[in-house]
């Protein structure tokens, strides 16, 4: 589906048809009048958001929705809706002060609480959560907090966080600073909870909540129900190593097999090789090329290529790289749904990182 132009926005959009023709989305909304306020580019992609939903994707409905934002303190506060919608800073690196990630999934009923939204899909019980977080003296103290809150949620869903969390997402305030202390608690919660022979398939990213003093902020999605025979792990082991050689505990990739499709999930990569050493230190070029690599092997062994790719999230420590990587990505993806925001990677010799979902059709 092309580009979609609005007054202040436009929605970027993929679409999947299963062979049945049920439909699912991926839209990613970009305000395109950087000198107005944030008021005014938020109500433009708000609106651009209910106008495709209400002209282009028929039945669907929104399971999560993520606002990157320039200035989360100041801009949050005008942000109110319900449901798994996080607000995260992460500038929009093409000037503007806020862009949204939307995924939409036709044929179900949703229901939606405060940070939450539950739907019923392919006889599974699916639970997305935004926005956790929690107070503590340093970002380890905080992200025990958060996994503990997360761990009591699933329980009350009668799940686990080893048999049912497919996806988490964790910002860090500070992440050259702060992520170590994240990556500590997380490993001793995993221990704990018996995911040793398995991770979850993560982003671990710097970004900010409104309140200075929230260092660590998860988003996850769980399903209840879910066969160990549906789960499967992707190591591209020739491109990449396995996390748990340099002392983190998160799978490259995750894929999903549903009755007629194939949902894939693809962590937070960068251009490392499978030693676990940076490639390419100081050339954006290099590395970006690098990094799609392993992401390609990572899509290759689940079977799928670049074209079963939805929203392509790219992330930049430096704002001075974004025209050299928004110009290969035009190159490489056009039309393809794709936000380059300002996010430092855990390693400061990491100069992009990019995460993405696909999807395709099961014979």
């Amino acid at each position: 589906m092309p580009i979609i132009n609005y007054n202040g926005a436009t929605a970027e959009i993929f679409e999947f048809c299963s062979k049945a023709g049920h439909r699912e989305y991926h839209v990613i909304v970009h305000a395109t009048s950087p000198l107005d306020t944030f008021q005014e580019q938020y109500l433009a992609v708000r609106t651009a958001a209910m106008l495709v939903q209400k002209e282009h994707l028929a039945d669907a409905q929104p399971v999560m929705k993520r606002y990157f934002v320039s200035d989360a303190t100041n801009q949050a506060l005008f942000i109110k809706e319900k449901g798994a919608v996080s607000i995260i800073q992460q500038p929009p690196l093409d000037g503007t002060k806020v862009a949204l990630w939307i995924h939409f999934l036709s044929d179900i009923q949703i229901t939606v609480s405060e940070n939450h939204t539950e739907y019923d899909w392919d006889g599974l019980h699916h639970l997305w959560i935004s926005n956790m977080h929690a107070q503590g003296e340093d970002s380890h103290e905080q992200a025990l907090a958060i996994f503990d809150q997360y761990v009591n949620e699933l329980k009350e869903q009668r799940c686990t966080l080893a048999d049912n969390c497919i996806r988490t997402w964790l910002f860090i305030n500070d992440v050259d600073n702060r992520y170590k202390g994240m990556v500590r608690a997380r490993n001793e919660v995993f221990a704990q909870q018996g995911l040793t022979d398995h991770f979850i398939a993560s982003t671990g990213i710097a970004g900010r909540q409104a309140d200075p003093r929230i260092f660590v902020q998860m988003d996850a999605y769980a399903i209840r129900g879910i066969m160990p025979s549906q789960i499967h792990y992707l190591h591209a082991a020739d491109h990449l190593n396995r996390t748990s050689e340099y002392g983190v505990s998160f799978e490259r990739g995750t894929y999903i097999d549903h009755s007629d499709r194939r949902h894939i999930f693809i962590s937070g990569t960068a251009s490392i090789n499978n030693q676990g050493q940076v490639m390419h230190e100081h050339d954006i070029r290099r590395q970006t090329d690098r990094m799609l690599e392993n992401v390609q092997a990572l899509l290759s062994e689940a079977g799928a290529t670049y074209a079963d790719v939805a929203p392509m999230i790219v992330y930049l420590r430096d704002t001075a790289d974004y025209a050299v990587v928004r110009d290969i990505y035009e190159e490489c993806f056009p039309q393809k749904p794709v936000v380059f925001l300002l996010a430092p990677v855990c390693r400061p010799g990491w100069l992009i990182e990019m995460e993405c979902m696909a999807v395709l059709n099961l014979a």
